[in-house]
């Protein structure tokens, strides 16, 4: 970006990165002892798997807002490494969506593939969570207290959390 005119698109995609880190961090935190290798049935994937594949997707994402598409499979980590991974791939992409940096694809591609993909996994997350005997709390997403670049593990407390 060349000018002060703001870039709606990466904008809305920064907003984007930290609804996922707020959704997100409410499926990973608090995660029961050997939630990682927690599945729903036979031939899905664990919790760990999914984790790791968000990470990828977001590491995806800024590759290929840089221009150099490169994609990984990634063997999931420990857990609590696999979430300091996802936390840092949103913050990686948001600094870049953040700079002056230009994006290689449109705007529009990296939400309707990774990002969307990305918001999928974290839903799949929490039905996990419940499925696991350790759910997550549902809230009022409307009315949490979301702000772009925003995407680390300290969050804004739930504002109206229901059952």
């Amino acid at each position: 970006m060349t000018d002060s005119t703001p870039d709606t698109k990466r904008e809305m995609l920064r907003h984007t990165l930290a609804t996922l880190a707020y959704r997100g961090g409410k499926a990973v935190r608090g995660a029961p002892e050997g939630f990682g290798g927690f599945k729903a049935g036979e031939g899905t994937r664990a919790a760990g798997e999914i984790l790791a594949h968000l990470g990828d997707l977001l590491d995806w994402a800024l590759s290929l807002a840089r221009g150099a598409q490169r994609w990984s499979d990634s063997k999931p980590l420990a857990w609590d490494e696999e979430v300091a991974r996802f936390l840092r791939a949103l913050a990686e992409f948001d600094a870049y969506l953040a700079s002056d940096a230009p994006l290689a694809v449109p705007a529009e591609g990296l939400f309707q593939g990774p990002v969307a993909d990305a918001l999928t996994h974290v839903g799949q997350l929490a039905l996990l969570r419940r499925m696991a005997g350790a759910p997550v709390r549902g809230e009022n997403y409307f009315r949490a207290e979301i702000v772009a670049g925003r995407v680390g593990a300290e969050q804004a407390a739930p504002r109206r959390e229901f059952d």
